[in-house]
């Protein structure tokens, strides 16, 4: 029968900025800046919920000021600095502050790059700089080590997410993940069956006939999406996709079981690989050739990228 394209556009996926709820991102921005003029957080609050340092010295002037990317890398978010800066101004008592993005999500820049225009009150611009910078510098750099890791597979397998995300930051990460050129896995719990190695324990059917049936079930009762499902050996193969299993994920396989593992799906379902997936070793596993390589690393252990605000003299 061969590996159904039902799910394709599900399972081959990167979401664009149009899937992010900006009310949802702005609540973000709101938070970030309660955190760091209000104290919100803490126990014991400040006696003064402001910008002390702002009050202290006169800003009455207009401030006309660039973002400046400091290295090599790969854009992603730049929406959210005109937000981050709306925001702002409209906890200023009329003063306003806006930003003209130059650059596009998903483009690789040199160091040196004008990646915005800032123009407007610069009471409101000093007081938003550090989160509009923390949001973009982290976005950036995830963008940036998933172009790296997509260069190093060479083509043919696919890089994918995890859920190995910042608690309410995920749907910004995954985004970043998307423009650095990976692909994006299940959002979370609610938009694919995923029967892992402790579902599968905790219900008994690990292997043989339980585990066919444990796959059958899940697909039965939930038709409308994609069942995956993660095998640790070879011998839980057979049953799997015999009971029509959408993807079977590989974890921690070998390379030599990996291979075997994809002649004995003989393209019955599509195959991710998961698990002991470095940097290192990511392009022999692309060189094997299954359809996925899922890794939490370009998110999770990403680095941040050095962005500046630099005043135009």
């Amino acid at each position: 029968m061969g590996k159904s394209d039902k799910f394709k556009s599900h399972l081959v996926r990167r979401i664009g900025w149009g899937d992010i709820d900006e009310a949802y991102v702005r609540h973000l921005i709101v938070a970030a800046r309660a955190e760091d003029i209000e104290g919100a957080g803490l126990k014991s609050l400040p006696a003064r919920a402001m910008d002390v340092t702002t009050f202290s010295i006169s800003t009455a002037a207009k401030m006309d000021a660039v973002l400046v990317a400091r290295r090599d890398c790969v854009v992603s978010g730049m929406a959210l600095a005109p937000m981050v800066l709306d925001v702002y101004s409209s906890f200023s008592d009329g003063k306003k502050c806006s930003c003209l993005p130059l650059v596009l999500d998903g483009e690789k820049i040199s160091a040196g790059t004008v990646l915005a225009e800032i123009k407007g009150d610069a009471e409101v611009a000093l007081q938003a700089e550090r989160i509009m910078l923390n949001f973009l510098q982290r976005l950036f750099g995830v963008a940036t080590e998933t172009a790296r890791y997509v260069s190093e597979m060479g083509g043919g397998s696919m890089l994918l997410d995890t859920r190995k995300t910042t608690p309410g930051l995920r749907v910004l990460e995954k985004y970043a993940f998307a423009c650095g050129g990976g692909y994006n896995h299940r959002m979370g719990l609610f938009d694919r069956v995923m029967l892992k190695d402790n579902h599968l324990a905790c219900s008994g059917a690990t292997k043989g006939e339980r585990l066919g049936l444990a796959v059958k079930m899940a697909k039965a009762k939930n038709p409308d999406l994609a069942v995956e499902v993660e095998v640790d050996s070879l011998d839980q193969i057979g049953p799997v996709v015999e009971a029509g299993a959408d993807v079977v994920m590989l974890d921690n396989f070998g390379a030599d079981q990996i291979k075997s593992a994809i002649d004995a799906i003989g393209g019955e379902a599509w195959v991710e690989v998961s698990g002991g997936v470095t940097f290192d070793n990511i392009r022999r596993i692309a060189d094997i050739g299954p359809d996925f390589i899922s890794s939490g690393a370009p998110i999770h252990s990403s680095k941040w990228i050095d962005i500046g605000l630099d005043e135009v003299e």
